[in-house]
């Protein structure tokens, strides 16, 4: 089920009035609800997969009560790594089962040997990668004795089929989601005020910001050996504001969407594209899976306690797996690979930490300076941006070298006025908001109700007047 979508629409305000006007007085029932409508919000794409959160729940639920029930050290280890294989062997093979069965048939052919094995034709479940990582978060949570094991088997459904974050996150930690499910909640005015406003500003860069630039972007990347070099930037930069639009507007709706149940999830985005370096960028994007890999891959690793070999090394591991998470294929491999380029000079000069707070936190603009380092990192960013969107390598690099053609001087092949009227709307929100936790959260907050709210009808009216036809989440791929 689609987050724009009509069926969504319907299905929302349902469970809504179930949740607070039903099994308001059953911490049991609404979790209960909440479990039962998240299996019916996957299951509107496809009921096969669900036999596979079932069986990914079960485990972890069962391992998580053996932990809590053994001391032993070689048993606790038997346990973390069954679910360990049990979940990544499930995303191995959905996922990469093809990818690797490819890559040794190469290897194989350029030894001299045929290897005879066919592909199959797997579909993605969608969402695999995010529950996986939330509840092998849950595991190695217990086995570390972070937390106490789920006390109870609806709860951690619950918890791993949470219908708002389910399919593309954030990727809540065990230890800040689940025990949201062992609380009496209520309803707060204030509180479901802020999760429609959120989501109101998540449909706008959905549906109107991402859907419109996935247009161009689209047409760009599919025709581009035809391109000018000035028309191949464009659609670098269309796809740059697409992927943010996209998924940052995913996140808002699913946070939003959450507080109306009374739960607070993680922020995922805070507006990386004004950021100053690339290391202020990683803090500032996916931030639920940066994190995860901070803390569940980066420090297990040494993370930064080594010498300089091993915090180089540490650093090329965790972008590259971020790369790869994202989808088999070298196009994201190599997305991966050269972010953490980027981010080596920051890390060898050990300023990688140096841009921390919001940029121009005390003014209405940036500083000189702050325009320079947002525009260079910035650029970098697009440019890799290009490998995270081309069908392939070679793709990628004639799409590149026909960006410094000698026709990035000329006038783009396509223009849009709606857009390009759009996007600095969208940029000035997105500024002026920026020391917020989404867009609209702080802009008008002491302005007369009538200017606030004529704020909030612009929006809709703009989401009604420019969006387009429902799209699936990029994401969702992944």
């Amino acid at each position: 089920m689609l987050f724009n979508s009509l069926d969504f629409a319907v299905f929302l305000p349902i469970v809504f009035f179930l949740y607070w006007f039903v099994f308001n007085k059953s911490l049991k029932w609404q979790n209960l609800l909440v479990a039962g409508a998240s299996y019916l919000f996957y299951g509107w794409w496809d009921w096969r997969f669900l036999s596979l959160i079932l069986f990914s729940t079960l485990v972890d639920y069962f391992v998580g009560v053996q932990l809590g029930k053994t001391e032993k050290h070689s048993t606790r280890k038997f346990l973390l790594w069954l679910s360990i294989l049990v979940n990544l062997g499930f995303l191995a093979f959905f996922k990469y089962y093809n990818f690797f069965l490819d890559n040794f048939k190469s290897a194989f052919s350029i030894a001299g040997y045929e290897l005879n094995a066919n592909s199959l034709n797997i579909i993605l479940p969608v969402g695999i990668s995010f529950y996986t990582f939330q509840t092998l978060s849950y595991t190695i949570d217990v086995y570390k004795n972070r937390m106490e094991p789920a006390k109870d088997f609806i709860s951690f459904a619950a918890f791993v089929s949470f219908f708002p974050q389910l399919v593309a996150g954030p990727i809540e930690r065990a230890t800040n989601l689940l025990p949201q499910f062992y609380k009496n909640r209520k309803f707060e005015y204030s509180q479901g005020v802020d999760g429609v406003r959120q989501i109101l500003w998540g449909l706008f860069k959905k549906v109107v910001i991402a859907d419109n630039c996935a247009i161009y972007a689209n047409y760009i990347f599919e025709n581009s050996d035809t391109m000018s070099g000035s028309t191949l930037v464009l659609g670098a930069l269309f796809f740059t504001f697409q992927i943010y639009g996209d998924f940052s507007g995913y996140s808002d709706i699913a946070i939003g969407t959450a507080r109306l149940f009374g739960f607070k999830l993680m922020q995922n985005f805070a507006f990386p594209y004004f950021s100053r370096d690339i290391a202020e960028f990683w803090r500032r994007w996916h931030i639920s899976l940066s994190t995860w890999f901070r803390d569940y891959l980066y420090i297990p690793l040494g993370g930064s306690r080594g010498g300089l070999s091993m915090k180089v090394r540490n650093t090329f591991i965790i972008f590259i797996v971020s790369g790869f998470w994202h989808g088999a294929n070298w196009t994201f491999i190599i997305w991966g690979a050269l972010n953490a380029i980027y981010f080596l000079p920051l890390l060898l000069s050990n300023r990688n930490r140096q841009n921390i707070d919001v940029v121009a936190a005390n003014s209405y603009l940036p500083s000189f300076k702050e325009i320079r380092q947002i525009g260079l990192t910035f650029s970098l960013t697009v440019i890799a941006w290009v490998f995270f969107r081309a069908e392939n390598v070679g793709h990628a690099l004639r799409y590149l070298g026909g960006m410094i053609d000698s026709s990035v001087f000329s006038l783009p092949q396509i223009m849009s006025k709606r857009i390009f009227i759009l996007i600095p709307f969208f940029f000035l929100i997105e500024w002026f908001g920026r020391k917020g936790e989404y867009g609209l959260q702080l802009i008008g907050i002491q302005w007369p109700k009538p200017l606030k709210a004529g704020l909030y009808y612009t929006v809709f009216v703009v989401i009604f007047l420019f969006a387009e036809k429902s799209a699936e989440f990029i994401y969702f791929q992944f």
